[in-house]
Order: structure tokens, then C-alpha cells, then sequence
């Protein structure tokens, strides 16, 4: 069974004519307001969006048996989501509203295994720089005692919706 953080939640995405309107801070604080749904990827690997201010997004979930590899680990896409989402979110947070964001390019590091018994991760995304079309991100995966699992870097193309 999957760990889900808030089973209450609803999923979905953000109806493009409301995002296009919105700074990509006040769209990701509805989001952890409830007012949007969460994004379905957080669904697959049972991850909430736990904490948001200009320029720096933090994601929670714990790490469960249905994510191991082969070899007994945490598969390594685990944690490369939760960077993902937490480097881009760090990102978006900085836009103004009609202007939207993808991922280029990420760069992750992973550090020590990840099991199901690893207990409650955090990953914190921050801002670096964000431009009018380039924007990157640094982000950390830590456990509750502050333990370092995985870290990265992200690059950002930006663009008008």
C-alpha cells in the first residue's frame, strides 16, 4: 500500500485560462491551500507540497516498499521527482503571472540508499536565478534528523503561456 501523507486530497491540474493568470507563487500557495488540486505525479509516489515562499518550495513523502528496485532500494526516480518538483516549484515561484516553465536539464546526486524504513523525507528547493527565459535551482533531500540522501541542480527554460 502506498503511504499517502493526505489521503483528502484531490488531484488534477490547474485549469490553464487560471494559471496563465496567477504569479507562480500565488499558484503554488493555492495549491497547498487546497484551492487547486495536487498534481497527479504526487499521487504515484505519495509526496504533498508542504511548504511554499518566493523562491523556495519544500515536498514531504515517505519512501515505501512499492518503489524498490530490484536490488532492494528506493528506486532512484523517487527521489529524482521529488527534486524535480521541488527545484521547478523553487522556480515557478519566482514568475510573473502568463509565464510558465519546463525542465531543461537536472543534475542529481544520490548519497545513501533510500528503504521503505527511512522514514519522513523532505526535499527543499531553492532559487538561484531566474531570468526572463532561464531560470536554475538547487534542492536537498533530507531525513527528520537532517541526514543529506540526495541533492541536485536544475535548469529551467521560461516562456509565456
Amino acid at each position: 500500500m502506498k503511504p499517502h501523507l493526505a489521503k483528502h486530497l484531490e488531484y488534477g491540474v490547474v485549469p490553464p485560462a487560471e494559471a496563465k493568470a496567477l504569479s507562480g507563487y500565488e499558484l503554488v500557495k493555492r495549491i497547498l491551500e487546497g484551492r487547486y488540486p495536487a498534481p497527479p505525479i504526487a499521487k504515484v509516489f505519495g509526496f504533498v507540497l508542504s511548504q511554499v515562499e518566493p523562491g523556495r518550495v519544500v515536498f514531504t513523502g515517505q519512501p515505501a516498499f512499492d518503489y524498490y528496485n530490484p536490488l532492494g532500494s528506493v528506486h532512484g526516480g523517487f527521489a529524482a521527482t521529488m527534486l524535480d518538483s521541488c527545484m521547478g516549484c523553487s522556480v515557478h515561484s519566482m514568475l510573473p503571472a502568463g509565464t510558465g516553465y519546463t525542465t531543461l536539464e537536472i543534475k542529481i546526486s544520490f548519497l545513501r540508499a533510500i528503504k521503505e524504513d527511512t522514514g519522513l523525507l523532505s526535499a527543499e528547493g531553492k532559487a538561484i536565478s531566474v531570468g526572463k527565459r532561464v531560470g536554475t535551482a538547487e534542492g536537498r533531500i533530507v531525513d527528520a534528523g537532517g541526514k543529506l540522501y540526495a541533492h541536485g541542480t536544475t535548469t529551467c527554460l521560461i516562456f509565456p503561456l
